[in-house]
């Protein structure tokens, strides 16, 4: 014989605990009303996790694949090489001609990236290619975006050393951007965290 009524509280219970009605045999919803197993919609992606290998980014852009903007800066390089060739024509011989030479061709290249970056989004290699570089906000990257994302250009200066020095940055950059689920390089990094899309 039970002591206690089937829905008050159990014996040896606090009286001060909320009790809860029992629930009696038999009023459990029939197994039809459940979901099919298998049948969840998928967790929502969440950061960086749904980037690259072609997915989009915020706003529906790709990011530029390491290819294209090598090719793009390859075209910007020829650019800035034929005035390249007519400082070297004009500059003296000897190792100050070489300074000089170092000194316009380092302050030319990131004269160009910077002005056409900051006032335009892309540089002709870029627009030719259909890439743009956004700024941190979006949009076109500010002036010191610009610069700072290019300023390794500048370790041309250096007398000897500054090609070499300039070729290990452009390994670096590129293996960062490989590595980078949205194709964002170290220099993009240093910019605030610029970034090259498809238009």
């Amino acid at each position: 014989m039970s002591v206690n009524p089937p829905n008050g509280p159990q014996y040896g219970a606090d009286p001060n605990e909320p009790q809860y009605p029992q629930n009696p045999a038999g009023n459990y919803p029939p197994p039809g009303n459940y979901p099919p197993p298998g049948n969840y919609p998928p967790p929502p992606v969440s950061g960086n996790a749904g980037y690259g290998m072609g997915s989009q980014l915020p706003g529906g852009v790709q990011p530029g694949s390491l290819g294209m903007r090598f090719l793009a800066r390859l075209i910007d390089g020829v650019i800035i090489a034929i005035v390249s060739a007519i400082i070297w024509a004009i500059a003296p011989d000897g190792f100050v001609g070489q300074v000089i030479f170092g000194l316009a061709t380092a302050v030319l290249g990131f004269a160009y990236f910077v002005y056409f970056e900051s006032s335009r989004g892309q540089t002709f290699g870029k627009q030719i290619l259909g890439l743009r570089t956004l700024g941190a906000a979006g949009g076109n990257p500010t002036q010191a975006e610009a610069a700072k994302r290019n300023a390794f250009m500048l370790l041309n200066i250096v007398p000897l050393l500054g090609g070499l020095l300039v070729i290990v940055a452009y390994i670096v950059i590129a293996v960062t951007i490989n590595s980078s689920p949205t194709k964002q390089g170290k220099h993009d990094e240093i910019a605030g965290g610029t970034q090259v899309v498809t238009t």
